[in-house]
């Protein structure tokens, strides 16, 4: 087993792209050097030291005991600095893989072929005609959440931006060599303030932070990124583009739970709710004055050259009348400049739009819309290539963010529902909490005024056990205003393995409520539910969920044909793969048939949102693969040869959900379990690391149940102990109850949902290292249990190879190998670490002052093992 581990690494070693090599190393020596300079040169020797003996570990040459006695053997405020070191390292590690990642996109882009899993291929395989029929009602509907995951400080985040920006500059071909001198330096700069900046939080974050951080998103790359992708679609189905009106619709509509969820976090109020949309209106609408400026400056198309439609100069007349002081001012800076002086008067609107200037500002995006369209139309007779060209990405821009530019939607748990309408209904003075239940439902309705029913309408339910828990929402929304009541579509989240068999009979139940009634009619019968990811594997297990969760799909498909209802699912994924996530396209590809129909919602949460979002090409490929697999899961071809799988292979799922959840039961369930997962991961210190404003778990004190914990630090803590459970306990026990070897490999290679399944556990599998886990699962003190885990760990390798046909975990998948194998001997640094604080916490009797300094130790570690293995919840 050492041999192999060797022979991996080293195989991975020569496998690094030669870039990709000269920026690890390049950022490793400006980090080495700044560690010499401000910690001198012993703490870099002591890192060294480690460093070196985590790889000779891995070779079989040093014990694990020795990298103890090691570390034990430094005092607190050296083990923190050599944790803090290890941080920065995977810091700049992993920003040296996302370049080579856009590098690697860039290149193949230049190539001048179809790229695989684009828009473009998808038009390739499925053909033109059938592509425009999908396009027409094609919409792809991520949602950002604020589920705290993302371990890193904003101003870390931020600071290793900068880094980015000096790393593109330095390797931008053609810099001469005192610009790349100039690059280095500004490197070692911005290197040195990351050594400096404080890696854990020192305050709790509140809803707002929250919604401002996601705001840096949409500045830096959303909101220039969507008609890039547009643009992609257009391409791909006429080569002609920017020089005739598209055939692209905007097809991508993002929402927002942060600043509206609200459930188990008493920090989001009504107020909270209110400030978040005007912030995201602010951020939308500056863009767009912006975007607007821009064009319409550059747009000296002169009057004779390009004369304008009499509908525009008519308009322009009118707006003269209007606004004399505005347009008169625009005339003599731009004269016989039509279409330059129009746009800038749009962009004055905008402007005043956003700072509510009544008399002039614009009342619906629709008038905007209205008033791009004319000057498109204009340009279109003489100067086509300024007619959809920027301004067309314009016009999309608009058409994909309003005025709101994320549809902010509203969560609350059914029983606090329930609680509010008992004491309305009772009479009498509302308790703070009802009182702020119909606080935000009259919160809903002042965002629809002001910015349109599309805004904010949906309102999700967890835990929805019955159509009462729909009901009760829209008689609260009754009591709260009456008949001026919001427009509302209240949403099922259906989490548990019993209330997604359920779920069919509720809805049954929701088409008697007269409000759903009256929404169906409105919306074409469009109904919306959502299905949760995480509770579901928490308590069912990976394969178990995965598997349950495709039953309801496929119960509720056949519910929505059998009620005429166009049925929308709400995909409620996390990050990591213990929370159901894993590649977002191949999660499309792998649904029910019939269950996508040319629509995909899905969370983005937590880490994810940077790691999807925080560059633009990297965004636009994740976009594009995402939507090539919603238009391929849409092809009728695709859907039957799913179909004919899942049926095949229906008697093979039963056998597998059913033996994994006994097995996954069987720990989880057993007494003493949650007390012992508590003595060998921090998942008490994990509570402290001031992650969200949302609390970490439910109620107070130690958990007495898996229920008393939340999935996301269920999942991080797993990850800490390097177990990784979440992701693949009790899949082995499920494969070795088939009993036939060749009817797994035939579901594997066969059935998408399958593979996916074996292939997020087998990437699960390979984060997880045994001999550093069983260091953690040995502090409970409960052999049984340790026994349990290790050998559901070995049974489980062990069949998804065998079942794969691979001779190692990620044989097939080289790139994310390579970085698996060459983080695991960094992250074991960290380990190590985090094993002294963690076991002098949990055995020993420190003193106040000492248990301080020991938190910050595992706080720090922490930090850092979730930077190493790129994920957290």
């Amino acid at each position: 087993m050492i041999d192999q581990g060797l022979e991996r690494r080293s195989a991975a070693a020569t496998e690094m792209p030669e870039e990709l090599r000269h920026d690890v190393r390049m950022l490793g020596r400006l980090l080495g050097q700044v560690l010499a300079e401000q910690g001198g040169e012993d703490l870099l020797a002591d890192v060294e030291r480690l460093r070196k003996a985590v790889i000779a570990a891995r070779r079989g040459e040093v014990s694990a005991d020795e990298i103890t006695e090691m570390v034990a053997g430094w005092e607190i405020e050296r083990a923190v600095q050599v944790a803090r070191a290890f941080t920065c390292y995977f810091h700049l590690a992993n920003l040296a893989e996302e370049h080579y990642r856009i590098r690697t996109l860039r290149e193949r882009d230049a190539e001048g072929r179809v790229q695989r899993e684009s828009l473009a291929q998808a038009v390739q395989e499925l053909g033109h005609e059938r592509v425009t029929e999908l396009v027409a009602g094609l919409e792809l509907h991520p949602v950002l959440t604020a589920h705290p995951t993302e371990a890193r400080r904003r101003a870390v985040v931020t600071a290793i931006q900068r880094i980015s920006g000096q790393l593109t500059e330095y390797n931008t071909p053609g810099r001469g060599a005192s610009e790349r001198a100039e690059s280095k330096r500004r490197m070692l700069e911005e290197i040195d303030l990351l050594w400096r900046t404080a890696q854990l939080r020192s305050t709790k974050l509140d809803p707002l932070d929250e919604v401002r951080t996601a705001m840096a998103a949409f500045d830096e790359t959303l909101f220039r990124m969507v008609p890039q992708v547009y643009r992609s679609l257009d391409a791909a189905l006429d080569e002609r583009t920017g020089t005739r009106p598209p055939q692209a619709r905007p097809f991508i509509r993002y929402g927002s739970w942060i600043g509206g969820d609200r459930d188990g976090n008493p920090n989001v109020t009504a107020r909270v709710t209110r400030e978040t949309m005007q912030i995201q209106s602010e951020h939308v609408l500056s863009a767009l004055e912006a975007a607007c400026s821009r064009i319409g400056r550059t747009l000296t198309a002169s009057a004779p050259l390009s004369p304008c439609s009499p509908a525009l100069r008519s308009a322009l007349a009118a707006a003269v009348d209007a606004y004399p002081d505005v347009v008169s001012e625009l005339a003599t800076r731009s004269p016989r400049e039509p279409h330059r002086q129009w746009l800038l008067f749009v962009a004055a609107r905008i402007a005043a739009t956003r700072r509510r200037d009544l008399d002039l500002a614009y009342r619906s995006p629709a008038e905007l819309l209205a008033d791009l369209r004319l000057a498109q139309e204009s340009l279109a007779a003489s100067a086509p290539r300024q007619a959809y060209g920027e301004l067309q990405h314009l016009i999309w821009q608009v058409e994909t963010f309003g005025f709101h530019l994320a549809e902010l939607e509203v969560r609350q748990h059914s029983q606090v529902h329930a609680a509010a309408l008992e004491e309305v209904r009772a009479g009498g003075e509302p308790s703070e909490r009802t009182e702020e239940v119909l606080a935000t439902i009259r919160v809903i309705a002042w965002i629809q005024e002001r910015y349109g029913v599309t805004a904010c309408s949906r309102y999700v339910v967890s835990f929805t056990r019955s159509a009462d828990d729909i009901a009760a929402v829209y008689e609260l929304a009754r009591h709260a205003l009456g008949d001026r009541a919001p427009v509302l579509d209240v949403v099922p989240l259906f989490e548990s393995g019993e209330d997604l068999a359920n779920s069919p009979r509720v809805l049954t139940g929701m088409l008697d409520i007269p409000e759903v009634q009256r929404r169906l009619s409105d919306t074409g019968r469009r109904m919306e539910i959502m299905l949760g990811y995480s509770d579901s594997a928490k308590e069912l297990g990976p394969a178990a969920a995965t598997l349950r969760l495709y039953e309801a799909q496929e119960a509720l498909t056949a519910w929505a044909a059998e009620h005429d209802v166009k049925l929308r699912m709400f995909h409620g994924r996390g990050g990591a793969l213990g929370r159901g996530g894993g590649p977002a396209n191949r999660a499309v590809l792998a649904q029910a048939p019939g269950s996508v129909a040319g629509r995909f919602k899905v969370t983005e949460q937590g880490e994810v949102i940077f790691a999807r979002y925080g560059h633009i090409a990297i965004a636009r490929r994740h976009l594009e693969q995402v939507a090539n697999a919603v238009l391929m899961a849409s092809s009728p071809a695709v859907g039957e040869r799913t179909a004919a799988a899942a049926e095949r292979f229906r008697g093979l799922a039963e056998q597998v959900a059913t033996a994994s959840e006994r097995a996954y039961r069987a720990l989880t369930e057993a007494p003493a379990f949650p007390e012992w997962f508590g003595l060998v991961s921090p998942l008490e210190e994990i509570g402290t690391l001031r992650l969200g404003s949302r609390p970490a778990r439910r109620g107070l004190g130690a958990p007495r149940s898996l229920d008393d914990l939340r999935a996301i630090p269920w999942v991080f803590a797993w990850a800490q102990t390097r177990v990784n459970l979440p992701g693949w306990y009790g899949l082995g026990t499920g494969l070795a109850a088939v009993g036939s070897l060749e009817e797994l490999r035939a579901a594997y290679a066969e059935w998408p949902l399958f593979n996916a399944l074996l292939d997020n556990a087998e990437m699960s599998l390979a984060k997880t290292d045994r001999s550093i886990a069983e260091r953690y699962l040995a502090l409970g003190g409960r052999e049984d249990f340790t026994r349990q885990v290790l050998e559901e760990y070995d049974r489980t390798r062990e069949l998804v190879l065998r079942v794969t046909g691979h001779k190692r975990l990620l044989e097939n998948r080289k790139v994310l190998s390579r970085a698996v194998q060459l983080r695991d001997p960094y992250v074991d640094a960290l380990s190590h670490l985090q094993l002294r604080a963690l076991r002098a916490l949990r055995t020993g009797a420190p003193s106040e002052q000492e248990r301080e300094r020991l938190s910050t130790l595992l706080l720090l570690s922490v930090n850092g093992v979730a930077a190493g293995l790129q994920n957290t919840g």
